[in-house]
């Protein structure tokens, strides 16, 4: 029996081959064959897709947590005791990763070929990929929430994009089905394709956002709220144009209450110059006037962990450089001046501290004597509310813990500070019904307080109020009768150009056919048919010399 391989055709493109090499590992001449896909190969491409599909979703989610950076990088110091800015190497790493499996992707498509090798890169794209899904979902789980709520902003805007690539993506699918021979092959990959492309064209359905709707009935721009003394622009308070605070405050060993943000000082001054031996102490283990002795300003021209230090002026830096821990007296008395309103959260003291138990008194005693007009401040530890009450009964009851707004009304609490993700679109419309002040928290994007602007939140608490105080409106607000109409034509339309593609390329299709007069170009056909028209004399010339061959081989 005499076997043949199908034709192999080498082709001298320099480009081509070393997409090849990268692509399938084929450091040779570009070498293009019409072998059946393997199994194997056929696997691979399949984890190729997976991965591409898990870094897109990795790289969205990291690049929606923007709005999170800061409490990743403090997480990662409160692990390390080392301030870094973590999320530098993860966005580096991901948009390696994401742009080199995009390019397989592509060359994919291009070339027609499936992934022939066991490929190191996509192999460690999705290994980290995959070990740095499952240390956010053990670490910093909360975040996940992040991905609904911006899609609120994002998802019609997604959608139009998703839609228009996979309306782009008919042109291939209709060379693949025209060109294909097998019959089935050409239904399961209509099939597929028309259902993705189905379940594009219904998406809207299931998009809800808050920004769809009509701008009438669009609420009051939601206050903006200094997030833990808004470190963004903490060193330039009277300038900043804040009109609220909310802070975090230990009790000093002689009990005078300070503004801190860390367990202790080590991030926040230079504790470990001029206490060298207690750097690893508790903030609240110093009194006031060992923290009197602390800078507290020279730290953030140095780290600069808000990338904002080369914004500032001179003379700004200066006054920086000079900080020193900032105590309540001291910032209510600035809070009275510019009429501004103070939120407070209280850390209770350790057990063997001297102010363990009379730490709600201590800065209730400092809030009497600031002088600061009561209806300023807003009240959240639970502990000794009903006392409070009593003593100070123009304080804003605020608290930290979710309720109802029935359990809110009846412990006489009027305001609600929560983080940005614990609250719905329906639980902020019953607080807003039953005349709660909402504040959510943290609030850096501009996309993330257009949401809650139009969800109808009453204020946010952000580190980059500057930023926020410059968002106008709502980055974008469109009626439901309009969105319904903007949907409806973007279907119709990629619909027209699906169905124009695949006329087209089967109109293209047939004239090849006329213009060759052949159906195929398989090389192997092409072989076997050059071998059928050879004439009859070298036929039978070449049966004589395989008659004689095994004549010989037999004799021998």
């Amino acid at each position: 029996m005499v076997k043949h391989q199908p034709l192999q055709v080498y082709e001298r493109q320099l480009c081509l081959s070393c997409i090849t090499g990268i692509y399938g590992c084929r450091w040779k001449r570009y070498q293009r064959s019409h072998d059946d896909t393997t199994k194997w190969e056929l696997l691979w491409s399949l984890i190729l897709l997976l991965t591409f599909c898990l870094l897109l979703v990795w790289f969205y989610f990291w690049w929606e947590a923007h709005n999170d950076y800061s409490e990743f990088n403090w997480f990662l110091y409160n692990r390390s005791g080392e301030w870094s800015d973590g999320t530098v190497p993860i966005l580096a790493t991901t948009a390696a990763g994401f742009t080199y499996i995009a390019f397989l992707i592509v060359s994919h498509i291009s070339l027609k070929r499936f992934l022939n090798c066991l490929h190191i890169g996509v192999t460690a794209a999705l290994l980290t990929t995959i070990i740095g899904v499952i240390s956010v979902n053990q670490t910093w789980a909360q975040e996940w929430d992040v991905i609904p709520i911006s899609l609120q902003a994002t998802g019609p805007f997604l959608h139009i994009g998703a839609l228009a690539a996979v309306t782009a993506l008919s042109w291939i699918v209709a060379g693949q089905v025209t060109r294909a021979e097998k019959m089935m092959f050409q239904v399961v990959v209509v099939l597929l394709y028309v259902s993705v492309l189905l379940a594009l064209y219904m998406v809207p359905l299931h998009i809800t956002s808050p920004c769809i709707m009509d701008p009438a009935t669009l609420k009051p721009r939601p206050a903006v709220i200094g997030h833990q003394g808004a470190p963004m622009v903490s060193q330039l308070m009277p300038t900043a144009n804040i009109n609220y605070f909310l802070i975090l405050l230990f009790a000093s060993m002689d009990g005078v209450p300070f503004l801190m943000r860390d367990f202790t000082l080590r991030r926040t001054t230079d504790v470990e110059k001029v206490f060298p031996d207690r750097q690893m102490d508790e903030a609240s283990l110093f009194n006031w006037t060992d923290l009197q002795q602390l800078n507290a300003g020279r730290w953030f021209l140095k780290d600069d962990p808000f990338w904002t230090v080369n914004t500032l002026l001179q003379r700004e830096k200066e006054r920086i450089a000079n900080q020193t821990v900032c105590s309540l007296e001291q910032l209510l008395e600035l809070a009275s001046y510019h009429n501004s309103t103070v939120v407070f959260r209280l850390r209770r003291p350790p057990p063997k501290h001297p102010c363990y138990d009379s730490w709600i008194n201590d800065t209730l005693q400092a809030v009497q004597q600031s002088g600061v007009p009561q209806s300023l401040v807003m009240w959240t530890p639970d502990d000794n509310r009903a006392q409070v009450r009593q003593l100070a009964p123009d304080l804003i009851q605020t608290s930290v813990v979710k309720r109802s707004p029935q359990v809110l009304e009846q412990s006489g609490i009027s305001s609600l500070l929560l983080r940005y993700n614990q609250v719905s679109r329906e639980e902020i419309r019953n607080f807003s019904e039953a005349h709660i002040n909402l504040t959510l928290y943290t609030v850096n994007e501009p996309w993330l307080y257009s949401v809650l602007w139009c969800s109808g939140v009453s204020s946010v608490s952000s580190e980059a109020p500057h930023v926020l105080l410059k968002v106008p409106y709502p980055i974008w607000l469109m009626r439901p009768n309009v969105y319904c109409l903007a949907w409806v034509s973007a279907d119709l339309i990629s619909f027209a150009v699906v169905i124009g593609i695949f006329i087209f390329q089967n109109l293209c299709k047939h004239c090849r056919y006329r213009m060759s007069g052949m159906r195929s170009y398989n090389p192997e056909q092409i072989m076997l048919n050059a071998a059928v028209r050879r004439s009859s004399g070298d036929i039978n010339v070449m049966k004589e010399k395989l008659i004689f061959s095994g004549k010989a081989r037999a004799v021998k």
